[in-house]
Formats: structure tokens, C-alpha cells, sequence
């Protein structure tokens, strides 16, 4: 944004403030950035704008007040009051760390010897650890006078979140060594770029044995490249562990999951079958690639997390 055209909008935001009662007026969240968010205030593009620290879980769509002038501020949220949603989420937090610290599982008892594998006995008492490293006992009685609570259900497996080995460009069948960060389009006309994250073998180690009920990807456009409003990345599956030495092909897509206004970061949720085909191994990390100049744009992140059910 121009000195000239900073100005103009400091001018127009401070006429905005004057006409207002509250000295507040009402924009929406285009996207969220790693120093504020990017608003749209009366068709306008606002970037980068700073937030009150009260203003928390910051989502693209808010509608919120703003604190006009020649640097605006985010003071609040506006909507329905958060506390049930809140306390919701504190209540799954709080049962998640109690949950990681604490040292004994499961006590139960019975006269017959314990089910399963793993079991020391001390006298009549046993004792094992679970995949968890949690303590699990178990006593054995000559005579039962109460009966055993119910040992309580395994837990689902924790997220894991995987971060990339490798990442890069590619343009005209080869390594773009001019691009820092995976690029999707053609903003010169010397061809199209397309950029790849890379995993090795982690996504299927990470998946083996249990039930993949979503994968998501976290994304950031890069400034600098492109235009400054929304634009999709236009994402792909590809089938390597490593960055190739020539072209990097690329499998299922295009699919347009996300898009972003420079500098900020969203997270996209995989379709079922891409996520049935990193989940196996038969998929191995994610590419975008676009031509012209329309949709041009440097990301990064690419970090992927998995949840089990």
C-alpha cells in the first residue's frame, strides 16, 4: 500500500470515526496473519491489521469493531457471547491433561486371573503398563464381596502433527533454484511454477495401524508474490518422499480446499480419498501448481495433522 494511499484511507477512517457515536465501525475478517488480520472495511482490503490481545480464536468470516485512524485497530468480536463454546473447549483441555498425567490407567479385580498379555504378579496383585506407559493393576480375590468398576475404554489416539522433510519449486521440469518456498503460477511468462512438500515415509508410519478420521493442512502465503486479495491454492497430491531431481509430477487434483489473502495462514481439511491415499502410503505429500498470473503466490507451512478415531 502507497504512502499516498495509506493517507486517503487514514483520512477516510478518521471522517468514519467522527461520524460514529462509539468511535468504532464494523468490518469483516478476510483472513487471519501472523501480526493481525486482513479486513474488508467498506469494500476496502485492509492488511496485516493489529488485534487487542482480548480478541482470541480469530477466524476468517468474524465480524469485529474497529478502532478507525491512520493505523486502525481490532478492538472485539462482535456476535453471541463465546462462554458455553469456551467452556466446552477448557472442559475437552482439561480432561486431555489429566488424562497425560496421570500415572495409573485402570484398577479393577476379580477372582480369575487377569485377561491378557503384560501382567506381573505381586502375591495377588498385578500390574502392567499400556501402550501409553500407564500403570494398569489388577487384584485377584479369594472372595469378592463388590463387584469391579468397568476398566475404562482405550483412549482414541493423540493427534500428530508432521511437519515436511522438504519442500520446493519446480519450473520447465526442474528445481526452481530462484524460489525459496513452493510457488503456484506464472507471474513473467517464463513458465509455471509449481511447488511440492515432502514427508519421507512419516504420514503412513504415523497412520499404521489405526483409523484415520481426518488429516488437515496448515498453509501460509507468503508476501511478496501476487496480488494482495484472496486466491485459491490450487493443491495436488504427488507420490514422492523426496524432492526429484527433474519434474515433479503430480497425481489426484486440482482442488481448490483454500484460499488466502497475502500473509495469512488457514487450514484445509482433506477430502476422504486424499486422505485414504497419504493414510496408505499409496499418496505421499501435497504439490500446487497453477498457470498465468491471476492466481500467482509463495506458501509455506505444509505442516499436516492427524486425527484417529
Amino acid at each position: 500500500m502507497t504512502s499516498e494511499v495509506r493517507s486517503a484511507l487514514g483520512d477516510d477512517l478518521a471522517q468514519a470515526k467522527a461520524s460514529t457515536p462509539s468511535g468504532t465501525v464494523s468490518a469483516e475478517v478476510v483472513d487471519v496473519t501472523d501480526v493481525g488480520v486482513n479486513l474488508n472495511l467498506g469494500g476496502a482490503l485492509l492488511l496485516d491489521v493489529p488485534c487487542v490481545d482480548s480478541y482470541r480464536n480469530r477466524t476468517a468470516g468474524d465480524w469485529v469493531a474497529v478502532r478507525p485512524g491512520a493505523r486502525p485497530v481490532v478492538m472485539w468480536r462482535l456476535g453471541e457471547d463465546p462462554g458455553d463454546v469456551d467452556e466446552a473447549t477448557i472442559r475437552s483441555l482439561a480432561k486431555e491433561v489429566a488424562l497425560d498425567e496421570q500415572v495409573i490407567r485402570a484398577a479393577t479385580w476379580g477372582t480369575a486371573a487377569p485377561a491378557g498379555s503384560g501382567w506381573q504378579t505381586v502375591q495377588t496383585l498385578f500390574l502392567r503398563k499400556g501402550a501409553e506407559g500407564k500403570v494398569e493393576l489388577y487384584g485377584q480375590l479369594a472372595s469378592q464381596s463388590d463387584t469391579s468398576p468397568d476398566a475404562p475404554p482405550a483412549r482414541t489416539p493423540k493427534p500428530v502433527t508432521i511437519s515436511p522433510t522438504a519442500y520446493g519449486t519446480w519450473r520447465g521440469g526442474r528445481p526452481d533454484d530462484y524460489a525459496d518456498y513452493p510457488m503456484q503460477g506464472d507471474w513473467t511468462g517464463r513458465g509455471a511454477r509449481r511447488g511440492g512438500w515432502f514427508y519421507g515415509s512419516k504420514i503412513a508410519d504415523a497412520c499404521a495401524g489405526k483409523t484415520v478420521a481426518r488429516i488437515q493442512v496448515k498453509f501460509t502465503r507468503r508476501r511478496g508474490s501476487g496480488v494482495n486479495a484472496k486466491r485459491p491454492l490450487h493443491l495436488y497430491l504427488h507420490n514422492y518422499q523426496q524432492p526429484p531431481s527433474g519434474q515433479l509430477n503430480l497425481d489426484d487434483g486440482p482442488d481448490e480446499l483454500i484460499a488466502l489473502s497475502v500473509g495469512a495462514t488457514g487450514t484445509v481439511t482433506l477430502p476422504s480419498s486424499w486422505r485414504s491415499q497419504l493414510a496408505s502410503g499409496a499418496a505421499k505429500g501435497i504439490a500446487i501448481y497453477a498457470t498465468g498470473s491471476r492466481d500467482y503466490m509463495a506458501v509455506s507451512g505444509g505442516s499436516i495433522t492427524i486425527t484417529f478415531s
